[in-house]
Formats: structure tokens, sequence, C-alpha cells
């Protein structure tokens, strides 16, 4: 065990930036490529033999990609190039950085990471003996006119990296987010704590603070695609690293001041509010001042306010919450955008090598991977690009976080779990790329099932990321129509499949939006067989046995030609037997189909039908229940 352990840890010290270039394989409109990383770190990226898609069903617990059903548009995946890690990365060798920046950004050698969120000055990871912005001033002394702006600093190691990131990747988007105006325009004379001073003037210096930066960046070859206003701004109380505590009513002015005034400087930059937790921590909730309103609601309140119209959507953090709270938001702003910018991964004090990739590569791939994207995030952003071994250089904060990749001791660089996990997307998944359906039967707290998320490319190609969550491998099949591939992925482990074109029989589905379902068993959970979420899955809580139904108003009266019926990946919990009736009023009955089924998932066939009401009713015997994770309609 020591010896293993030993080579385990010499393995992680030594790891190779290595992605194997793309293996020529003969073109085929079938063929489907396949890349894979597990937790034990004996494949990372690691390209597999190709698999081919065969005709008809699998009995295997079965995801169907659906490229008739569209979401969101793909922005980009990667991390930042904070003061920290432009420190790490300067402490190679020429040839060390340029071979390590390749293996960043360069979408054929290395995973062409696509999205960059960068501190508008000093974060907590600075290399700095002290905390700075743009425009720092002696206490006591203000600077209206902004006569003191400078980006000189970055123009020493960030934006030379910037700039060559773009190079490498010109399809690089780039977001920008400060810790904390200028001192002067706060309470209390610091960039830690405090709050802008409330007052109009301040609200619009610290608009024309932003846009010189903009407009700096620009002329120093790095446009800026994205800026919020402040980064975690119910964050009170930073410990020893910039900050400030901007309600909504401040960031709200802020806005109102800043989207005329870009719109004018630089039209192509997108303003997203918030950008901060999914949930409203307890510790900045406990930090509200007395008789404030913690506004645990803050990015709905900000998106009711005025300015709106100059908000193009919200940035999540993923430190308290779950990834659904996306799509809450989504729901009530249809019309405006979700970002995710920022999750660090973290290590316990005596965590081994072995456990905090683990840890993180499992975690990262259910929640931010998979959570965010099935959740309308249109990014996936990690924290560091870069740390070195002891998680720093940093300068208040976090002492435990980790990046994509590590400077060693011994001066070799490491991948981390997040250079993976991003690295899955990054590679496979292009900017403009458009996220399509598919079932998933994961979630983001572990029930050790398998998860995925599908996306189409600008150029047709299609990337499916699947994860195993559970600690044993998994046998499934991914279905395209009436076309089909088996697979089978060791426990933890990530997969993304590719594949050009594939020439099946797709029907389109048919939304059951306002649908209704009872049982005759379990009968308060038959909704979960019709949410389109196949982690929630409706049982009968019984043996099969013949007479046990489901039934679902569909509301209104719906044509169709085809019914799934899935179990997904409660094994064995499909109905041995089945009988599909239809009808108009619910009271008079007709039958359109009847067979047996012999895997998890069941595609019947029926000729056009028209109706309001549909009954699956079980014909066979089990000692499994009958379990449906997802129902759907085709026509």
């Amino acid at each position: 065990m020591k010896a293993h352990a030993f080579g385990v840890a010499l393995a992680l010290a030594t790891a190779s930036l290595t992605v194997p270039a793309a293996q020529a394989h003969p073109p085929s409109s079938a063929q489907v490529r396949v890349w894979v990383t597990t937790p034990d770190r004996a494949e990372l990226l690691h390209e597999r033999t190709p698999v081919t898609f065969q005709s008809g069903a699998s009995d295997r617990t079965t995801i169907t990609v659906d490229p008739r059903t569209s979401y969101q548009t793909m922005d980009g995946f990667g991390a930042s190039i904070t003061d920290s890690s432009a420190n790490v990365l300067y402490r190679l060798s020429p040839a060390d950085r340029e071979q390590t920046l390749r293996k960043l950004f360069d979408p054929k050698q290395g995973i062409g990471v696509s999205f960059l969120r960068q501190p508008v000055g000093s974060s907590d990871f600075t290399a700095e003996a002290e905390h700075y912005t743009y425009d720092d001033v002696p206490a006591g002394q203000t600077d209206f006119g902004l006569k003191q702006f400078s980006i000189s600093h970055d123009q020493q190691q960030v934006l030379p990296l910037l700039r060559r990131a773009k190079q490498l990747n010109p399809a690089l988007k780039v977001m920008a987010t400060p810790w904390s105006p200028p001192a002067w325009m706060k309470t209390g004379d610091s960039l830690v704590g405090g709050r802008l001073k409330d007052d109009p003037k301040v609200y619009d210096a610290y608009a024309r603070y932003l846009v010189k930066f903009v407009q700096a960046y620009a002329k120093a070859g790095v446009p800026i695609d994205f800026l919020s206003v402040q980064n975690e701004p119910q964050n009170r109380k930073p410990s020893a690293y910039p900050g400030t505590d901007v309600p909504v009513r401040q960031e709200a002015a802020v806005i109102s001041a800043l989207g005329p005034l870009l719109h004018k400087a630089s039209p192509r930059t997108k303003i997203l509010g918030y950008d901060h937790n999914w949930t409203t921590h307890p510790g900045d909730i406990a930090s509200t001042p007395p008789g404030e309103d913690p506004e645990t609601d803050y990015p709905y309140k900000l998106l009711q306010t005025s300015a709106t119209k100059w908000i193009a959507g919200t940035a999540y953090h993923c430190y308290s919450g779950d990834p659904s709270k996306q799509t809450d938001l989504h729901n009530a702003f249809p019309t405006k955008g979700i970002w995710f910018t920022e999750c660090s991964g973290s290590h316990g004090p005596t965590d081994t090598p072995p456990q905090i990739f683990r840890g993180t590569l499992t975690w990262h791939a259910r929640t931010l991977m998979l959570g965010t994207t099935r959740n309308w995030a249109k990014s996936v952003v990690n924290w560091n690009i870069a740390l070195d071994s002891t998680g720093g250089p940093h300068l208040g904060g976090c002492d435990t976080c980790t990046g994509l990749v590590t400077l060693q001791p011994d001066g070799t660089v490491s991948t981390d779990a997040e250079y993976h996990t991003i690295g899955h997307l990054s590679k496979f998944v292009k900017p403009g790329a458009v996220r399509i359906g598919s079932t998933s039967y994961g979630t983001t707290g572990w029930n050790g099932q398998l998860m995925s998320a599908a996306f189409r490319n600008p150029d047709g190609s299609t990337a499916l990321l699947v994860h195993n969550e559970n600690d044993d491998p998994r046998s499934f099949a991914v279905a395209v129509g009436d076309k089909s591939f088996e697979y089978e992925l060791p426990g933890g482990s990530i997969a993304t499949f590719t594949w050009d074109r594939v020439t099946a029989d797709v029907p389109q589905p048919v939304s059951l939006d306002g649908a209704t379902a009872t049982a005759s068993a379990n009968g308060a959970e038959a909704g979960m067989a019709i949410d389109a979420d196949g982690s929630t899955v409706w049982t009968s809580k019984e043996a099969q046995a013949p007479g046990q139904w489901l039934q679902v108003d569909l509301g209104r009266e719906r044509t169709f030609r085809q019914i799934a019926l899935d179990s997904g990946g409660n094994i064995g919990d499909y109905a041995r037997g089945r009988e599909v009736a239809v009808s108009n009023d619910g009271v008079h009955w007709r039958t359109v189909a009847s067979g047996t089924s012999t895997g998890q998932l069941t595609t019947i066939d029926v000729r056009p039908v028209s109706a309001r009401y549909l009954r699956i009713t079980s014909t066979g015997s089990a000692g499994n229940w009958w379990s449906l994770a997802d129902l759907r309609l085709y026509r």
C-alpha cells in the first residue's frame, strides 16, 4: 500500500500536461469518438477506441439525445488568470510557460480554454505585498477626474498572458470583475470591506472607472466581452482581501450610470449582474446591518429595477446553494442569460493528493460540468487557472484553493481535477454550441446514477458528456432516434462522446407542460414520471402486478405517434407487460397498443392518435417495483 501511495503521489507530482492530439480515424457518419478521465488518474482525457451507432434499441439504461430540443447557447469554459496565476506562470522558463499555455488554450494540443474571468485590480489571489486598484491615491484624497488611472500593473504579466491566450484560441471570451472600487470611493477608505459612498458623483466616477478599464484593455489587445460591477456584493466581511458590500439599490445605480457610457464606448461588452452564490450564504445574512434587508432574492430584485435594460443576465458562484437556483431565475426572467463564473476546488488539511483529485473531479463533474449546464449556464468558470503547490501566492482569503494546473516544488507543472472537468467541456463544446436535450438520471447531490449533457456545435457535430456518479462501473446505452450504441464507464469517471452526423429517425417531442399525472399506487409522486427530469422517479413501491396503472391528463388534446417509457437507472424496474389506452374525456377509453418489455427503455409506436388522456396499465408480474423516470411522447 505504501508503494502504491508513493506511486500515485509521484504520478501526480510529475504528471504531464499533454492531451493527446486528435488521432485520425476513418470518417463515418455513425462513428463515435470517446475520451475518458478516471478518478484514479489511470486515464486523463484519454481517447479510447471509437464505437459505432447501430440500428435498434438497447435493454440498458439509455441516455436519449434529442437534437430537436434546444436550450442555451454556450459562451465558453475556463478560469481566471489572476495576479497569482500570472506570477506562477512567470516562474516557468519561457519554453515551459509556452508549453503550459498551449496545454491550456490551444484547442488541438490542449483543452482549448475558451472563457476567462479577470479581476479588475486586486483580489485575494495577488502576489503583491499590498492590494491595489487602477486608481489608488493617498488616504483622504480623491480623483474624480481619474487622472491617476493606469493599468500599468497588468502590463507586466497579466496582459501578455491574455494576449497569448487569445492568439492560441481566437474564440476566447473575457469577462472582467472588480473585487473593490478604489478606496477613495468607499466608506472606510479601504479596499477591504465598506460600501460605495451613497453619492451620485461616486456612482458616476465608478462607472467611468470601469469604462476606462474596458477601453484600456481593448487598447492593450484584450477586448472585454462581459463585465460585472462587483464580485460577491453580499460578502460584507472578506478575510483580509478586497470586497465591497453593494446592496441592490447601489448596484442598480452603478449599472444605470455605466450602461449608457459602456454602450457608447464598447458596444460588445455585456453587463452581468449579481456575480455571487446560488443562494445567500448564511454568513452574509448574519452580517446584514441591523434594520436592513438581507436581500436573499438579490438577483430577482436587481432584474426588477430600471437598470435591467442594461443587464444581459446574472452571474453565479458555487459557495452556497445548488445549480437549480439558476433554473428558478431563468423561469422568472427567461429573456435574461445565466453565466456561471466562479468556483474553486479546495481541500482539507489532511487530504492526500489522490483524495483531493478524486473528490474534486467527482464533485465538479456533477455540480459544475453538468449541474450548471443543465440549469441554463452559458459558461462554466473555475477560479485560478494556475497556483503553486502551497495554494498560492495569495493575500488573504483562501489558503486551500486549487487551480487547473499546479507548479510543483521540483519545477514541473501538474494537472488538477479542474483541468479535466473543464477540459471535457472546452475541448469538445465550442463557443456558440447549443445545449440540446439528453436524459439524465443523476443529481448534483449524488445518487449514484448517470448524468449527462449534450451539445450541438456550430459545425453540426454533437458532444455528449456523461458522468458515472457511482463508485462501481455502470453500463448504459446512448440513443439518437432509432440508432444507439452501448458503453461502460468505470466508477466516478467522466466521458465525452463526439459524433458528426447520425442518420436516424428522430421524432418531434410533444410538450407535457401543464400535464398532470395520477397512479393506482404512490399517486402522490406520479408527477415525477412526466416532469422531464430523469433524476426524479415515480415508483409503484410494491411488486409489479396486473392492473397497476399510471394516467396522464395532457391538459388538452395532443397528437402523438410514439410513447417512450423510461425506467432510468433503477435496473429491472420496467413493466414486464403493458397496455396503452387513450381517451378524450377520461371516461371512454380505447386501447392503442399492448405488449411486453425487456429493458429499461421501451419505445412504443402507435398510429398517429389525438387524445387528452393517456393510461399505461401493467399486464405482467415481477418482484421488482414498477418505476418510470420519464414518460415522453413524440409525434
